[in-house]
């Protein structure tokens, strides 16, 4: 086991070298030894040392803290131990701030040597197994880039396996945030059209002409600025499976030119008298309570049962709970890694503050948090502390206390009230935490004159 660990002695004078090599192979290390920095770094290019001892004084060239730092730069995860017969307080004070895990002063005691690589060792090696454990249950809750550990959302794991490989419309509902896109592909690539397009365009994004053009496609001269025939996605999409996104938000006429190309999978560009036939797997997504829409007649009802064939429901954040500690881990070790922090977990009381949340925005929102957390953490682990920004959502809970005298309306406003608090104004995402449509939110807005909001451009 000592033999998968490499340690590296960095001395200018070769009997300190082979000395301290001695010491550490008789312990069944396997060491390399350098009798320069220069040399260090690039014997460290080449090999991935567990444990470097750095003579902080090596003239000629560069020293020893000069060294640690351009080898950190290298190898982030080496531990970095200085040694110098020069001990002062103020060299050990920027040995350790320069990032050394140790400070020792010549000469060595081999017995000491010993016993403090033992402990980084054992340390490392429960680094290790704590990241092979993590990478297992990963695997383990893992489907298609999907994390859970949630039954509801391993009966839908269940689910995309049974229709991926059919031609069957899905409709996916779901909160914002909930990952509706991510099912999406999964239905894609788990199915036989895995190696042919996705292709995922967003009906809220863009005004009906807009919209029409890019799903459609169009001809030359269909309209000012159209100055070459233009491929739509679904053509763009043929073989493969078109996800689109916010369904419940496109016009009436688009509904129904939807209509046409799922009952006769066919279509004109705009402008063309050619017809289009394609063959295009379609995944519709939306965060509105589409059965609602229909019933006020903002949805056509033929063209939610086209879409609802396979009918597949995301539960928000709040109801899988036992996932927030297995994403939030996730989130910790991809964020880290593209910042280059060094940020390696989430401490017990960081999860119980996180768990305790209603999490509006869902996991996007629980990305965001952690990402914060990151960016602005000095330490290794994010404690508690670390997601401070989050607390008064948590603790103010007296605004939820309702008087014995209150009306039903009233209840009605301040809940509306503090619900339009948490989404920052947002209309939208406000309407899907009540599980309302918007515009029955915007009809609740104007009744209860709840002027500041009535102006949200969301």
């Amino acid at each position: 086991m000592r033999k998968n660990w490499k340690i590296l002695i960095v001395d200018d004078e070769q009997i300190m070298r082979e000395s301290m090599a001695a010491w550490l192979m008789e312990d069944g290390y396997a060491v390399d030894t350098a009798a320069s920095g220069r040399e260090a770094i690039d014997m460290t290019r080449e090999e991935n040392y567990a444990i470097c001892f750095i003579d902080l004084k090596m003239p000629p060239g560069i020293d020893g803290i000069e060294a640690m730092v351009e080898i950190h730069k290298l190898r982030p995860e080496t531990s970095a131990i200085i040694i110098t017969a020069y001990a002062t307080v103020d060299t050990a004070i920027t040995a350790m701030k320069e990032g050394a895990r140790e400070y020792i002063v010549k000469p060595c005691n081999p017995q000491e040597i010993s016993i403090l690589v033992e402990r980084i060792i054992e340390l490392k090696n429960l680094e290790r197994e704590n990241i092979l454990l993590r990478k297992k249950l990963a695997k383990q809750y893992s489907f298609h880039d999907i994390i859970s550990k949630s039954p509801k959302m391993h009966e839908i794991f269940g689910l995309i396996r049974d229709v991926a490989s059919l031609r069957s419309t899905v409709l996916i509902q779901g909160q914002s945030g909930t990952g509706k896109e991510m099912v999406a592909r999964a239905i894609h690539h788990a199915g036989d059209r895995a190696d042919k397009p996705f292709i995922a365009i967003s009906c809220a994004a863009l005004t009906e002409t807009l919209l029409e053009s890019e799903l459609f496609g169009h001809e030359r001269g269909a309209f000012t600025g159209a100055t070459a025939q233009k491929k739509g996605k679904f053509e763009l999409a043929d073989g493969g499976t078109i996800f689109l996104d916010e369904i419940g938000d496109i016009s009436p006429k688009l509904q129904m030119d939807l209509l046409r190309v799922l009952q006769e999978r066919c279509f004109f560009r705009v402008g063309g008298s050619e017809e289009i036939k394609v063959d295009v797997r379609i995944i519709a997504a939306t965060n509105r309570d589409l059965p609602e829409a229909v019933r006020e007649g903002s949805f056509r009802e033929d063209l939610f049962y086209r879409l609802n064939v396979v009918g597949i429901t995301i539960p928000p954040l709040r109801e899988r709970l036992e996932d927030i500690p297995l994403l939030a881990k996730h989130f910790v070790e991809r964020i880290s890694l593209e910042l280059g922090k060094q940020v390696t977990d989430i401490s017990a009381d960081g999860i119980k503050l996180l768990m305790s949340r209603d999490w509006p925005g869902n996991i996007r929102e629980l990305e965001n948090a952690v990402e914060r957390a990151i960016v602005t953490c000095r330490e290794t682990v994010l404690s508690k502390d670390a997601f401070s920004f989050l607390s008064p959502e948590i603790e103010d809970d007296s605004r939820w206390l309702i008087p014995g005298n209150m009306t039903m309306e009233e209840i009605e406003r301040r809940v509306i009230e503090a619900t339009l608090r948490r989404t920052a104004g947002n209309v939208k995402e406000a309407a899907s935490v009540l599980r309302i449509d918007r515009s029955t939110l915007y009809d609740k807005l104007k009744k209860y004159a709840i002027g500041r909001w009535r102006s949200s451009p969301h």
